[in-house]
């Protein structure tokens, strides 16, 4: 609510006042000042004469007036005003001719507004313009001639017409003053519109033979100071007798007529008749006075008195005209009349929308309520023609409010979302009551500034990439993206790597991210056997302040390379001992040899294995299973088949391309000792020259042959101590068929895995009194043969002549445990020896 208090000033030789006056409105929005203000100055002021100092009536100072931009908006009016806001004045900018402004209209003013922003302020000041006097009273002619019959009466009235005088007021026409004459005296009138019109009373009759012509001087003045004033010259030319004068029908003639009509419509006809005859009695018509554009805009039939539309008509311009119509007879004498004529208006004008102040751009947290624009509409119609209703776009989020009629103030009426709408464009729509209604429109581009709102977006939380392993340090293994629905800065992402640790060490040494383009980078390269996997953690962070931010994991899946050979467990390859797998010769079809077992360290399909026999002695004889690695006899081994045969297999993976390795098996095809014994004496002999045996191996067999022999020896020297019987030995060399007792078992499941043998064997009969019993916890025969202790064992058989004094048979059985740091092979013997000795029984449990 404003309370305005306004003060008088006078600046210039005119008095130009303010009317004080107290003026309260109610606002709807409080942020809004509206305020009214008027004053008063006379036309015809020079340029930049002073009307008022606004700053001082409206309470303002000049610092003001300049931080809101005073400045002055709406209609033509602002052509004559200026505002000096450095001074906080009102000064006239273009010569004011109220008579141009308003013409007959009184009082004339004229209004403008006044805006300031930072806070909106919306002052509305009205001009009243006084009259000047500064035009003289003019006659419509500069002389008339009248025709006067010397029979006329005293009392006869003979009209002179009227003068225009454009001022108002007291400076508008005020009195006629005719010359001095003995004949006649002049009267003065007011038609029911307020002009004054002037006519001649006949006092004293005139006698043509004395004054057959009189001149006369008619003078209109003004009320100004000084007065103003225009003459008309009157010749009166005395003639015979006409003693009546028209007379109309009625004083007044009333039309109305659109103000669309085009020319040439008929508007009304006047009538008035004579009572005398002959020439006396015809009667002319015509315009009494030509005030404005009368006769530009209508006109009248001398003979017949029809008016006619001949102009265009402007409702806006003029409401209504008010015509005076002469008729005067050939005598002279005339009589006066007025038509009157009232435009009806037309809907022809649309409504104007003027924009005092706008805001281009709104922060899109602005609360409802937020001022956009202010805007007046104007509509020249009248009535109902003139009524407006402004509107805005329903499907906006704004709406309309008016404190003042015809102002209106454009808020926003919802929260606003740029990301939903950056720019709106609000078309204003003014429409009229006329029939048919005119509109017009009004667009205004509003843009919504951002306001950091949004954190980015993944379209995952989590995110999975693979990298096969081996990969190259720097490589680009995943991208990154992330979205903000902001703008700018505020939509500006950079990509952070969170620290954490991967197997005891920081993710940094494995993982980069790049902070502008989102991209990751491998490090360095990745071993699937030593790392299956990486958890990543990225956080994805906008540029606004402050800042907001999303996580997101990243889960990298090492996959496997083929970069790793199979690794042969078993059989194990040696130096210079020779592992042999023992097969009796009466072996049938699908005997198992022994096993290969393997592994691959790779996965998948890069450890599949499979088994594949390269080379053989005799590949008639042996066959590899392809998928497990068992190597078993493919047809019955016979005498023919040598003693000494050598297996080639091949351990391939099913990699791409794929790796292998290579195993060598020896085997031994006989049924007794010696002849294991002897063959491979030789054939270690051979092998020693083929590979590359360790010191640490030799020393080892050799160790262990050496306590071997002697626990031999010592066994063997008290048998035949105790034993006085030399037994005969059997010497048949009959085949030795192994015993597979029920204890007998294979572990494998997989195929990978060894077998596990347990047998136990009875050496000699006819034995009670003692046993030798020897087992073992691992499962695969194997014999192992040193060839030192090969050649130990003949030249002790030699020397001790067992074969042929001392009447028994002693088995030695070498068992060697041989293994590397990951495995413990155990070897078996599958030769069997019967010793027929009825005191002596050795049990042998390998």
């Amino acid at each position: 609510m404003v309370f305005l208090r306004l003060s008088s000033n006078a600046h210039s030789p005119w008095m130009v006042s303010a009317h004080s006056k107290w003026k309260v409105l109610e606002m709807e929005d409080p942020r809004l000042i509206n305020a009214q203000i008027r004053y008063s100055v006379p036309e015809e002021m020079k340029k930049g004469s002073l009307i008022g100092n606004i700053a001082h009536d409206l309470g303002l100072d000049v610092q003001r007036l300049r931080s809101g931009r005073a400045r002055i908006v709406s209609g033509d009016s602002t052509e004559y005003v200026e505002l000096k806001s450095d001074k906080g004045i009102l000064v006239v900018k273009e010569r004011i001719d109220r008579e141009q402004l308003c013409a007959e209209t009184t009082p004339c003013s004229f209004t403008f507004e006044i805006i300031l922003d930072n806070p909106m302020e919306l002052h509305h000041v009205t001009v009243e313009i006084l009259d000047v006097n500064d035009h003289s009273p003019i006659f419509a002619k500069d002389e008339i001639n009248l025709e006067i019959s010397e029979s006329a009466t005293p009392g006869a009235r003979f009209l002179l017409g009227s003068a225009d005088d454009p001022d108002v007021g007291v400076h508008a026409l005020q009195n006629y003053i005719m010359s001095t004459n003995d004949n006649f005296i002049l009267k003065q009138h007011s038609r029911p519109d307020g002009v004054k019109y002037a006519e001649m009373v006949l006092q004293k009759p005139l006698d043509r033979e004395q004054h057959p012509r009189l001149s006369l001087i008619l003078t209109a003045v003004d009320g100004g100071n000084p007065q103003r004033s225009g003459n008309m010259k009157i010749e009166v030319n005395v003639l015979d007798a006409n003693d009546n004068a028209p007379v109309f029908n009625q004083s007044v003639y009333k039309a109305t007529i659109a103000e669309n009509a085009p020319k040439g419509t008929y508007i009304t006809t006047v009538n008035a008749s004579d009572a005398d005859s002959g020439m006396y009695s015809l009667i002319s018509y015509s315009f009494a006075n030509l005030k404005g554009n009368i006769n530009e805009v209508f006109e009248i039939d001398e003979k017949s008195g029809a008016i006619t539309l001949i102009g265009v008509l402007d409702f806006e311009k003029s409401k209504k005209y008010e015509i005076g119509i002469e008729a005067k007879d050939q005598g002279g004498l005339g009589n006066s009349a007025k038509v009157i004529v009232d435009l009806i208006d037309v809907n022809d004008n649309a409504p104007v929308i003027s924009v005092m102040s706008f805001s281009s751009s709104v922060s899109e947290d602005a609360h409802a309520g937020t001022t956009i624009a202010i805007f007046s509409v104007k509509d020249l119609d009248a009535g109902e023609n003139g009524h407006v209703a402004c509107t805005v776009d329903r499907n906006t989020p704004f709406k309309l409010q008016s404190s003042l009629r015809n102002y209106y103030t454009l808020v926003t009426d919802a929260a606003l979302d740029r990301e939903r709408v950056a720019e709106y464009n609000i078309t204003i729509t003014a429409t009229d009551s006329g029939s048919p209604a005119l509109s017009s429109q009004k667009t205004l581009i509003l843009k919504v500034s951002d306001v950091n709102d949004n954190p980015p977006r993944f379209q995952k939380s989590v995110y999975t990439t693979y990298v096969t392993e081996n990969n190259q340090p720097g490589l680009s293994i995943f991208t990154l993206s992330a979205k903000d629905d902001d703008w700018n800065q505020n939509a500006r992402i950079s990509y952070l790597l969170d620290e954490t640790t991967v197997g005891g060490s920081p993710v940094s040494s494995f993982i980069s991210v790049n902070a502008d383009s989102g991209v990751v980078h491998a490090l360095r390269g990745f071993d699937y056997e030593q790392i299956k996997s990486v958890r990543v953690c990225v956080k994805a962070q906008d540029g606004g302040a402050p800042p907001l931010s999303t996580n997101v994991t990243l889960d990298i899946i090492i996959q496997d390379e083929n970069d790793n050979a199979p690794q042969v467990l078993y059989p194990v390859q040696t130096g210079a001992s020779v592992v042999a797998e023992i097969v009796p010769r009466a072996a049938d079809v699908g005997y198992l040899v022994t096993k290969v077992v393997a592994v691959d360290v790779d996965s998948g399909q890069n450890a599949w294995l499979s088994y594949k026999l390269q080379k053989a002695t005799d590949r008639a004889l042996f066959g590899v299973g392809l998928q497990n690695g068992e190597v078993r006899t493919v047809r019955q081994v016979t005498d023919k088949d040598a003693v000494k045969q050598k297996l080639t297999v091949v351990v391939e993976d099913n990699g791409q391309p794929s790796r292998s390795s290579v195993v060598s098996i020896n085997v031994a095809v006989a049924d007794s000792f010696p002849e294991v014994l002897s063959e491979f004496t030789d054939f270690t002999h051979e092998k020693q020259f083929d590979e590359n045996l360790t010191i640490y191996l030799v020393l080892a067999l050799a160790a262990v042959s050496f306590l071997f022999i002697t626990c031999v020896v010592v066994i063997v020297s008290v048998k035949i101590y105790r034993w006085r019987q030399s037994r005969f030995l059997y010497q048949s060399n009959l085949p030795v068929i192994p015993y597979y007792p029920p204890h007998y078992a294979d572990t494998g499941v997989t195929g990978t895995l060894p077998h596990g043998y347990n047998y136990e064997v009875c050496m000699t009969t006819d034995s009670r009194k003692s046993d030798c019993k020897f087992s073992t916890l691992v499962g695969q025969n194997v014999l192992m043969v040193d060839p030192r202790f090969a050649e130990t064992m003949q030249r002790a058989m030699k020397e001790n002549k067992f074969l042929e004094d001392s009447g028994e048979w002693p088995l030695l059985i070498s068992v060697l445990m041989l293994g590397d740091s990951h495995w413990l092979i155990a070897n078996k013997l599958d030769v069997f020896v019967d010793i027929l000795n009825k005191e002596h029984h050795l049990k042998f449990v390998i």
